[in-house]
């Protein structure tokens, strides 16, 4: 009797849970399509708004909707803002009867000084309409600071935190771990400053390194102090030292030297917003968040009959089909293909936020920039990044426009393969032999050191992609080569720098490299911008996401956080292996 009290008592408990997960499902997935339908409703902005401008999470320079944001599940919380279409709506609030002003809300703001100077940018010209922005903040990082700036007041918390004191690079060093695990890098490259394989065989910067870095911080530096000045009304040379000394260590030397107008908590600043409303002390804010604003609009509307094709290229260049955060040889090279054939495209622009990568994928994607410029106008705007083969694919357009503070360049090409031979027998006990039909076996192997020959193919290959490389940039640039050469040697540069070596030539943005293209296809405003390659649908993202998040996790309880990271360091360089038009380092701003 007893069993038989359990087994029904059990079998109710089980009954009732499975009636509560399916009424939690169905709960969820109503909220999902709803979601989804909403998705793609305009949304109406109450009158006397303020757009809520939170910059706290990866700037893109597109972003995919997030239909399951605000949902209660994993994922929702993830998110990103796509710089142009985050532009696109502060142009089109700067008009919005609906708008008032601005609440700017940026701590840590999660992209390169590029980005930070179009948003910048954005920022100031929505000033321009007589209408605010306020900035406020508990803690301003430098890039946050340096878009904060451009607020008419600029508020932080009295218990909070500003970092102002100028720019630093931290490069991570791979060789005492090679050595540790007896893995030896067979590195081939052409150029002084080519130093992307610095870190496997180095355990400090070069000096050819350390020089072209220190040049390329100071130039991004003396931009940020100089519009920082002009933004605050405060004299340059002021700006300059409060940032070489780090004269301000806290919230009151920020009052004091004038980066910020005011100490105050958030139910202040609260006051100040009604005020400048004219809403009652304790009445509701209408805060409109960038989520929805977007969603108030349709970007980019235009009856006209004439595009102008944006190609977006963001992220490592790779052979083949475009893979999340990648550039596939293959997805750009045919988006190529069809705007230089489609009849309704007027002219072609190249957004380009990209370190490099395969030097033959990057030779694949300038040959279809070439034959689509031979049809009509093709601009390279560049981003944080268009360097190495970010570069080479912007060397056959027309016109390049580039950034300040933009980090281009670095022509330069290396190659790199790893020995893992001793790695492998010593630590794992894993041997291997081979036998071949003449002087030469693999050319790309891991299992055995290359011979003297086999590294002289190398080398060879290199020095030939390298002077392909200087010799088609020569002839985008129309400059001999022997003069290119002098600022090519795999040094990168910024965009004021690189405008005066001839390898840049327009100083701005992508709205500058969206009017240059309207001019010299003749078409003056009469256009509307399309954006390629089309965004992946959501919801495989998502699940991918999930998949990914769910084997890291595994990982990481396996290996512990320190063995997880060390793991991803090894991971990258898998992507060295072989012949690379890649930028001469990958960092991290402090």
């Amino acid at each position: 009797m007893n069993f038989f009290k359990t087994f029904l008592a059990s079998c109710l408990g089980s009954l009732l849970a499975l009636v509560v997960l399916v009424v939690l499902l169905i709960g969820f997935f109503s909220a999902a399509i709803s979601s989804f339908s909403d998705a793609d409703k305009q949304i109406v902005v109450d009158e006397n708004s303020v757009l809520h401008l939170k910059l706290n999470v990866p700037i893109t320079e597109m972003e995919i909707e997030n239909p399951f944001e605000g949902l209660p599940i994993p994922g929702a919380e993830e998110a990103s803002i796509g710089l142009l279409p985050l532009k696109s709506a502060l142009t089109h609030a700067k008009t919005d009867a609906a708008i008032k002003g601005i609440y700017l809300d940026v701590s840590f703001f999660q992209g390169g000084y590029a980005v930070a100077k179009e948003i910048r940018e954005s920022i100031i010209d929505f000033r321009k309409s007589g209408k605010w922005v306020i900035a406020y903040s508990e803690m301003y990082s430098e890039p946050s600071y340096y878009i904060a700036s451009a607020a008419d007041k600029v508020f932080l918390n009295p218990e909070g935190e500003i970092e102002f004191n100028g720019l630093a690079i931290e490069i991570s060093f791979f060789k005492k771990m090679f050595d540790k695990l007896e893995i030896k890098p067979e590195i081939f490259r052409v150029g002084d400053f080519k130093s992307a394989v610095e870190p496997f065989f180095l355990d400090k910067m070069s000096d050819a390194n350390r020089l072209q870095l220190k040049a390329l911080i100071d130039e991004i530096n003396n931009s940020v102090i100089r519009e920082v000045a002009e933004s605050r009304k405060i004299n340059e040379e002021e700006v300059r030292k409060i940032s070489t000394q780090m004269l301000v260590t806290n919230t009151q030397e920020a009052k004091q030297y004038k980066l910020i107008d005011s100490l105050v908590y958030y139910d202040q600043v609260q006051l100040d917003l009604r005020s400048r409303l004219g809403l009652k002390q304790n009445a509701k804010i209408p805060f409109v968040k960038y989520s929805k604003y977007k969603k108030s609009f349709t970007p980019y509307l235009s009856t006209s009959k004439n595009e102008i094709a944006v190609i977006v290229a963001d992220g490592d260049i790779i052979p083949g089909k475009a893979q999340e955060g990648s550039i596939g040889s293959e997805t750009f090279a045919e988006e190529l293909r069809k705007a230089r054939t489609n009849e309704k495209v007027k002219a072609i622009v190249l957004r380009i936020n990209s370190p490099g990568g395969s030097a033959l994928a990057s030779d694949v994607m300038w040959r279809e920039v070439t034959l689509a410029s031979k049809a009509k106008p093709v601009i390279a705007s560049m981003s944080n990044y268009a360097a190495s083969g970010g570069y080479y694919i912007a060397m056959g357009c027309d016109t390049i426009v580039a950034q300040p503070n933009t980090i281009t360049g670095s022509i330069g090409v290396f190659s790199v393969l790893f020995d893992l031979s001793s790695f492998l027998d010593k630590k794992i006990g894993i041997t291997f032999d081979e036998v071949k039909t003449g002087d030469v076996g693999e050319l790309v192997t891991f299992t055995r050191p290359l011979t003297t020959m086999e590294k002289s193919i190398w080398q060879k290959k290199t020095d030939l992609i390298y002077e392909g490389f200087t010799s088609k940039a020569a002839a985008g640039r129309h400059m001999p080569v022997d003069q290119l050469r002098k600022v090519a040697s795999g040094r990168v540069w910024v965009g004021t720098q690189a405008k005066e070596k001839g390898l840049v030539d327009v100083i701005g943005g992508f709205d500058d490299a969206v009017r240059i293209a309207a001019q010299k296809a003749k078409i003056g405003e009469d256009y509307k911008l399309k954006f390629y390659p089309k965004q992946k649908n959501f919801l495989a993202q998502w699940l991918q996401g999930m998949e990914e998040n769910t084997r890291t996790n595994t990982i990481k309880a396996e290996l512990g956080e320190e063995g997880f990271q060390t793991l991803q360091q090894i991971k990258k360089v898998k992507h060295f292996q072989g012949a690379q038009a890649r930028m001469p380092f990958e960092f991290q701003w402090k």
